[in-house]
Formats: structure tokens, C-alpha cells, sequence
């Protein structure tokens, strides 16, 4: 990096970080895969600073399915159920878990028969869509 690129100010250094970040973390966590999501995991102190891996990385991962996440929160939405489709064509319906859904697998929960069924550990990396579902969810697909 040339001196002229390098910035001048701690308002400028932070911005600059604010910007790779935004611009260039966020991004890149939207569209990793699960092995390269964990590998970053491992380093994250080094690459983001002191935050909580759950509410950046693995927030941002489940970003790429807008559904699972909300902007003010971190982690994944527990609010309303979801229709996940698999690259392989399969889907599964249910409520996000948020504390079962672990280092970019997806664990789904829901009403059935009288008690609850859980559905998962899905890998981030099977997982082609999510969509919201009917809120009068019964049983799994």
C-alpha cells in the first residue's frame, strides 16, 4: 500500500475498517462455504477483532437466506416458520432453532403430533432456498 492510500487520521483508519468489514467480510461470509466459514472460525479474533463469531460470521453466513435473519438481531430468526429447499431437491419445513443451529448447520423445529419434532442438522452448504411458510405449520416435510 502506498503512503498516499494510507490513512492520515483515526477517523479515517476506522472508517477504513468499518469499510472491509461492510464491503469485504460481511460479503464474503454471505457466500463461503461451511468447511472455509469454520476455517475462518478459527481466526476470527484476527480477522474481525473482538466480536462475537455467533453474531458476525455466522449471522452473516445465514444472510445469503434473508428469511433466517433479521437486521437488528444476531443469530438466526426464531419467529416464523420456513419451507428449506435442498440442492438435492428435498425440503423440510419449521421454526429456525437459533441455539441448535451450530457452526453452519441448520436445525428446524416443530409441532407434531403433540410434541416436537426436530428436523436437522443441515449443513449451510445443502441448503439451496429459504422461504417463508404458512404460519399455521403443523408437521415436517
Amino acid at each position: 500500500m502506498s503512503d498516499s492510500m494510507l490513512p492520515e487520521s483515526f477517523e479515517q483508519l476506522a472508517e477504513s475498517r468499518r469499510h472491509w468489514l461492510d464491503e469485504v467480510l460481511r460479503p464474503w461470509c454471505q457466500r463461503a462455504c461451511q468447511k472455509d466459514l469454520r476455517q475462518a472460525e478459527l481466526e476470527w479474533l484476527d480477522l474481525a477483532g473482538r466480536v462475537d463469531v455467533k453474531a458476525t460470521l455466522w449471522t452473516w453466513a445465514w444472510e445469503r437466506f434473508p428469511v433466517l435473519t433479521h437486521p437488528e438481531m444476531a443469530g438466526l430468526n426464531e419467529t416464523h416458520p420456513v419451507t428449506v429447499t435442498f440442492t438435492d431437491g428435498r425440503t423440510a419445513q419449521g421454526y429456525p432453532d437459533s441455539r441448535a443451529s451450530v457452526r453452519g448447520t441448520l436445525v428446524l423445529m416443530n409441532a407434531h403430533n403433540g410434541g416436537v419434532e426436530v428436523l436437522g442438522p443441515f449443513s449451510i452448504d445443502d441448503i439451496q432456498t429459504v422461504t417463508a411458510a404458512d404460519c399455521n405449520l403443523q408437521s415436517g416435510g
